[in-house]
């Protein structure tokens, strides 16, 4: 099953999602591993990680991605593994920053970013095939008004695309504001 959950800053959508994997857990001792896309690229960043390290519980798995999220989740799913990744945003930063795509951006080129789309494709034909439980954490960043810098729209449009696409493969989705879930699918 794959479970994508949306939402804003603060939102509570990292705790839903924990506590969704904390639950699939109980049931007959499956195991949970959390895969994190962050980098700590300063000490802001560095707590936020921190924080969520704290909060998970000691005997879940922890691997790190940044990258190659398809081919992490194909080497860790089984049948009786929860694997909770945790998110899609900063995933998405990271391609499109490896990538050079948001470069691009600044000289006004046409953005093309072969990792972006590889990695992107990959992910969308990986969830389908991967067994066990998948939880996808991913910001809703479109409410807001359109950005003013050209890096923020790009941002903003690939998020918005990524999440359709990711929702269109998940049997469940749901949106979390002020910490209170809304089932949108499934």
């Amino acid at each position: 099953m794959r479970h994508l959950i949306l939402g804003g800053a603060r939102s509570g959508k990292s705790a839903h999602a924990e506590s969704l994997a904390g639950e699939f857990a109980a049931a007959a001792g499956r195991k949970v591993v959390y895969v994190a896309t962050a980098q700590a690229g300063d000490g802001e960043m560095a707590r936020r990680i921190a924080h969520h390290r704290a909060r998970r519980p000691a005997d879940w798995g922890c691997a790190e991605e940044t990258l190659h999220l398809a081919a992490t989740l194909r080497e860790l799913a089984t049948p009786d593994t929860c694997l909770l990744v945790d998110c899609l945003t900063l995933w998405l930063s990271n391609l499109l920053f490896a990538g050079r795509a948001a470069a691009q951006t600044e000289t006004g080129e046409a953005v093309d970013c072969p990792l972006f789309a590889a990695e992107t494709a990959a992910l969308i034909d990986t969830l389908p095939t991967l067994p066990g439980q998948i939880i996808l954490v991913s910001n809703e960043v479109g409410w807001g008004i359109v950005p003013m810098h050209p890096v923020s729209r790009l941002f903003a449009d690939e998020q918005g695309r990524l999440n359709q696409r990711v929702a269109a493969v998940c049997e469940r989705v749901t949106l979390v504001a002020a910490g209170l879930p809304l089932t949108l699918k499934g």
